[in-house]
């Protein structure tokens, strides 16, 4: 197979100056496209609705679909899908179903906004009763390893 570069060589060897610079504008206008990186895709799903559900398990039980198929075609994810099928949820609107009070507190928790951050817990005494140092602690007050001295050698007892 002949690369490109073995190509440009043959046409400079003719003397085919022409096809030289047509072949340069077209590289300059991959470089250009590649150069510009385009947002990766992301699909937003449907909101399952009790309508959604059965459009699901119609498709599934008329056609030989597979999940992920279904999923594309109706806009959801293929989890969705799975939820629907296996296990029957969002097929009624009732309000007091597990999914959808799963959803209300999800929805609550990111109206509430971030959390603050957890206190420090205060860190254990040693084995010999007194504090930790400061030094000594790690993050969240946890007690670091020792440092080991390099000299250091091992028994066996």
């Amino acid at each position: 197979m002949t690369t490109l570069r073995e190509f440009e060589d043959a046409l400079r060897d003719q003397g085919m100056s022409m096809a030289l610079a047509i072949l340069q504008g077209l590289k300059e206008r991959d470089r250009a496209k590649r150069s510009a990186v385009a947002p990766a895709r992301r699909l937003t799903g449907q909101k399952m609705t009790p309508d959604l559900a059965r459009r699901i398990l119609e498709l599934h039980g008329s056609t030989g679909m597979t999940q992920q198929e279904i999923a594309f075609k109706v806009g959801v994810n293929q989890g969705r899908v799975n939820e629907v099928i296996k296990r029957g949820k969002w097929l009624d609107g009732d309000p007091n179903a597990p999914e959808a009070k799963a959803r209300d507190k999800a929805k609550a928790r990111i109206a509430a906004g971030p959390k603050a951050t957890a206190p420090l817990r205060k860190p254990r005494p040693r084995a010999d009763g007194k504090p930790v140092p400061a030094a000594e602690r790690g993050k969240g007050g946890t007690r670091m390893a020792a440092p080991v001295a390099r000299d250091a050698q091992l028994t066996f007892l």
